[in-house]
């Protein structure tokens, strides 16, 4: 290691801080500040500054290993488990057809990693079924998002924004606990004479901050946002120029909103009318407004439909594609937008094209050199996926997640993985989902690659290695042309970084998320370039990038927003004399997804050392529960036992579970699979349950 300080990015959330890593004489990283980059300017919460220590060869895999006979996992070389790999995957395409193979990927690879593992799927194994735990961020906004303005980029403007314009909604997100550096934006909203609106089941540290906190039930957004509408209708306060020039479908929507009166909204979601009338004029008294989504609404059976009618709410007041206005959405894994970008998600190709799409088809074939008609069709969506293996798909090659952990009917979702012939996963610590394996291979993480992510902003930036890996571990890159090679495929899987990158530029230029203008040299000189970049002419100039969309138009054959006519519809699964409470799901400040990493730290650990049910003192007192009691919340997919966590801050028809933990508590045993009919996002955020002290 040399003792020189190397500018990088985070490898948590989808802001992508930049920090300063620089290798100390013990062998440790220290974590510095990194004023100059804008996400951030500086500031990292405990996640970040303790990242580093994931680094470290006790926390961390440093050998292959392989399933013994004894049953035992045993370190291994690594040409033994790539051999043992590959000949477990050809094995099962050779008996039952390309389709038996399945792939798993990660919103925290790499674009370069996401693009190499997309391909890999579809040009070595010819296999459709591969999608990613991507599906389980963002997809719902990404449905929406796609069919109001004919494209998805998670905020169409820089988060620089944010404390400029007049009144922010913020429907499900606590960015003071899941992405920390970002409240300073909301705070100086408010500085700013801007107000901040929160609409949440809990009182979170983020909605604490806010001049007006909305509360309804779960799995009721969508009653609320046309509950809005209607009042923003019979109080006058629709845009009818911004509508009949920049939109299409209005009436319909409009005719959708009205069958929702305040009255008929209060009784679903709990949330007032006095309540509903302050809402609507707070965010109608400013010129410019934002509504910015996240997990809780998004993770719902009608995900796709609720952030449509909060799309509407922006149209119908002219609060998109305006200045410091607009809807966005808060992307919640490190490269959750990226990494949907660039192939791994079942229906798309590199630049964010449609797998179906022949034109799309020909193009990338025509950079991967392969017939276009040799590329399967779109695959089984991520939990449909996970649902088929050790039936449909016997083999399964997984990266970057932990689903054991972070899937929906989570025990059912276990018992698939170990149903499988044959399971090869590729971490840097031995997950729940990795201790199942057959062959677990130990990869480089953030520090110890070079890489380029996008965040929530459409910023693409470029992660930097900053110290060597220890011996025993290798890139994904690496994994995935060993395994190529082996599987008859040559050329076209690139060990470095960089020319994956070049070619990756090649495959997504003319695509939504055209790349082609961003080169390495480009993102090592600034501070990311915003897609779509597309590559200048012979002569021209070098494209800027695009920090705000739809300023002039949409991305729309005819350059208008659509409005979506949605109208309320109950959750998948409703309370009922058996399962009387509502269960919703979601972070906490100190660990990080699945905890697969996170749970290896000490003082991170310490701050939130284990799970936990969150409840109102009304539901307490009549379970007879004190604080800390252990209590059992009973899905009808299983049951999960954590101590009790007593507070004025959530509705007492509803209990609050994190998800970072595996075992008893975990809290994914419990949740429902039902799954948005678009997005195909499951139902994470509302489940009927029981809750029992467990004696």
């Amino acid at each position: 290691m040399q003792n020189t300080v190397t500018p990088t990015h985070c490898p948590y959330c989808a802001l992508q801080c930049g920090m300063n890593l620089t290798p100390a004489a013990d062998g440790t990283v220290e974590v510095g500040e990194r004023a100059d980059f804008p996400v951030n300017r500086g500031a990292l919460c405990g996640k970040g500054r303790t990242a580093p220590q994931v680094l470290a060869s006790g926390a961390r895999l440093t050998s292959p290993l392989v399933r013994s006979d004894g049953g035992e996992l045993v370190p291994a070389g690594w040409d033994e488990a790539l051999d043992r790999i590959a000949g477990g995957l050809a094995r099962t395409r050779a008996e039952r057809g390309a389709d038996a193979v399945g792939v798993f990927g990660g919103g925290g690879l790499t674009n370069e990693k996401a693009y190499a593992l997309g391909k890999f799927a579809r040009v070595v194994l010819g296999t459709s079924q591969i999608d990613y735990n991507g599906r389980f961020c963002m997809s719902s906004a990404a449905a929406a998002g796609t069919k109001a303005f004919g494209l998805d980029r998670g905020l169409p403007f820089p988060l620089e924004d944010v404390p400029r314009t007049g009144c922010v909604i913020l429907v499900g997100s606590n960015p003071a606990e899941t992405m920390p550096p970002s409240l300073r934006y909301f705070t100086e909203l408010r500085e700013n004479g801007g107000t901040l609106i929160v609409v949440d089941p809990r009182r979170t540290r983020t909605a604490e901050q806010a001049d007006l906190h909305l509360a309804p039930r779960p799995g009721t957004d969508l009653a609320l946002a046309l509950g809005m509408l209607h009042l923003v209708v019979a109080e006058g306060r629709v845009d009818e120029r911004y509508v009949e020039e920049r939109t299409a479908g209005w009436e319909e929507a409009r005719a959708a909103a009205m069958a929702h009166w305040p009255e008929y909204v209060e009784r679903i979601t709990g949330v007032s009318v006095p309540e509903l009338r302050e809402a609507v004029r707070l965010f109608c008294a400013p010129e410019a407004a934002m509504v910015l989504t996240a997990r809780g609404p998004e993770q719902q059976a009608k995900g796709t439909d609720t952030v449509g009618a909060w799309i509407n709410l922006c149209l119908a007041t002219g609060r998109a594609g305006r200045p410091l206005s607009g809807y966005g959405c808060l992307t919640g894994q490190g490269n959750g937008q990226g990494g949907r970008e660039h192939g791994q998600k079942a229906d798309q190709l590199p630049g964010y094209r449609r797998l179906t799409d022949p034109a799309a088809r020909l193009h990338v074939a025509g950079v991967w050199g392969v017939d276009p008609d040799s590329l399967p069709g779109p695959g089984l969506s991520a939990y449909e996926l996970l649902d088929a293996l050790g039936t449909d798909v016997r083999a399964l090659l997984l990266m970057g997640s932990n689903p054991v952990v972070s899937a929906p009917r989570a025990a059912h979702v276990e018992e698939r993985i170990r149903s499988l012939d044959f399971l090869a996963v590729c971490d840097v610590v031995l997950s729940e989902t990795a201790a199942l394996a057959d062959v677990v291979l130990p990869v480089t993480q953030w520090a110890e690659e070079t890489g380029t992510t996008t965040n929530l902003e459409g910023r693409v930036l470029l992660r930097r290695r900053a110290v060597t890996p220890p011996d025993g571990v290798r890139g994904d890159l690496e994994v995935l042309h060993g395994l190529a090679d082996r599987l008859g495929v040559e050329k076209g899987f690139p060990t470095e970084p960089e020319e994956v990158f070049e070619e990756l530029r090649r495959a997504s230029a003319g695509g939504p998320a055209d790349y082609s203008g961003i080169d390495y040299r480009r993102l090592g000189e600034g501070n990311g370039v915003f897609w779509p970049c597309p590559a200048p002419g012979a002569d021209g100039p070098p494209h800027p990038g695009t920090p705000r969309l739809f300023l002039d138009r949409f991305a729309t054959g005819d350059g208008r927003a659509r409005f979506a006519a949605v109208a309320h519809r109950p959750s998948a699964e409703e309370p009922d004399e058996a399962y009387p409470v509502l269960l919703t799901t979601g972070r906490v400040l100190a660990q990080y997804q699945s905890g697969a990493q996170t749970r290896r730290v000490a003082e991170l650990n310490a701050a939130a050392p284990g799970p936990f049910v969150e409840l109102h003192p009304r539901l307490a007192a009549r379970l007879g529960a004190a604080e800390g009691d252990p209590l059992a919340v009973v899905s009808r997919r299983g049951r999960a036992v954590a101590p009790a966590r007593i507070t004025t801050g959530i509705r007492p028809d509803t209990v609050f579970m994190p998800f970072h933990w595996p075992g008893e508590g975990r809290a994914n045993t419990l949740t429902n699979p039902a799954l948005d009919p678009t997005s195909r996002m499951p139902e994470f955020k509302v489940c009927a349950v029981r809750v029992e002290v467990a004696r």
